[in-house]
């Protein structure tokens, strides 16, 4: 089973966004050494707990002090950019890094409604009804093959080459992932953010996959929180942070990601305890062991080639032993 990993340069309770993204840098190596597959850096935009807000630039250092995991988004936000800038952009780190570079889109916000009208100023007042459109155009763009007839023929990407990023779509709902199969592309579904349904649109995907240039057959991965120790205790108490850092997300009031002693101190009323326990539903926390049998559970049930694995702790320590102890449990330093 391939495992990568997903991070969103979280900033922690006391720490600062420059934190964050040295903590991405050295994390990206061990999660090399440690045999991970992927590394995909995400896009979220004017939220004071996760730093990454340009995952096409982040990319650039991740793979710089890396030699051989492949890195990507997951992913580009398409409908806040252009679909020829963001082509040139992974067609520059395709040739910088060529097999390595994978290139997640999503049409989430990754941000308040606000800030996604102050990012989409620059792209005609686009909206998520043109994105199964410009998805069209990014993979024309990418692989140089704007089709006779069509208003942009005669544009290129550059810098051109015989290589292009592995493409991904990421999605959270049906419609994702039957535009992921009609399109022929490799989709991942975010079970660290709804759970509700996930296997069955997986299992879709699959069934209704079109073979396409990019891809001949089906490939799917599932994106999940996890937090390993090597006690279920401790697993547990190192994602009460998460508890509280979702409460305050979902609530309207966005923080940096609090610290065990701050979500154990805090008084959650009950509305915030049934978020918190809703989120308890789609994450991994336990033993090495135990994080290992619900995550190939999980697979099983998403019919999934690979999984997608979220830790943040407040505790950065804590953080990449988690990533280590899963990556013993999984044995994948030995290769696939």
């Amino acid at each position: 089973m391939r495992i990568g990993v997903l991070d969103q340069s979280p900033v922690r309770s006391g720490g600062t966004p420059a934190d964050a993204i040295h903590e991405t840098l050295e994390l990206a190596r061990a999660a090399e050494r440690w045999g991970y597959h992927r590394y995909w850096l995400a896009e979220h935009h004017s939220t004071p707990g996760l730093a990454g807000a340009s995952p096409e630039v982040l990319i650039t250092q991740v793979a710089a002090v890396t030699s051989h995991i492949r890195v990507g988004s997951g992913g580009v936000m398409l409908p806040h950019y252009s679909a020829l800038k963001v082509a040139e952009q992974f067609r520059m780190l395709e040739t910088l890094f060529p097999g390595r570079i994978d290139l997640g889109v999503g049409r989430a916000p990754g941000s308040d409604q606000r800030t996604a009208r102050v990012l989409r100023q620059g792209t005609g007042a686009l909206t998520v009804e043109d994105y199964p459109r410009q998805l069209e155009d990014l993979r024309a763009f990418l692989r140089d093959e704007v089709p006779a007839g069509h208003p942009w023929r005669g544009i290129h990407a550059m810098p051109a080459g015989p290589g292009t990023p592995e493409l991904w779509l990421l999605g959270s709902s049906d419609e994702s992932g039957l535009l992921a199969a009609h399109v022929g592309a490799a989709f991942s579904f975010a079970h660290f953010i709804n759970e509700q349904g996930g296997a069955e649109v997986a299992r879709a995907y699959r069934q209704r996959f079109r073979p396409s240039v990019d891809l001949a057959a089906p490939r799917s991965s599932v994106a999940v929180f996890a937090v390993c120790a090597e006690s279920e205790e401790e697993a547990r108490r190192l994602a009460r942070s998460r508890d509280l850092f979702i409460v305050r997300l979902y609530t309207g009031r966005p923080a940096p990601y609090p610290s065990v002693e701050e979500a154990e101190a805090y008084p959650y009323n009950a509305q915030e305890l049934a978020i918190a326990q809703h989120a308890r539903r789609r994450s991994v926390v336990g033993t090495p062991d135990q994080a290992k049998e619900r995550l190939l559970a999980l697979a099983a049930d998403y019919q999934a080639d690979e999984l997608v694995v979220v830790t943040i702790t407040h505790d950065f320590k804590a953080r990449l032993r988690s990533y280590e102890l899963l990556a013993e449990a999984f044995d994948l330093a030995r290769g696939d």
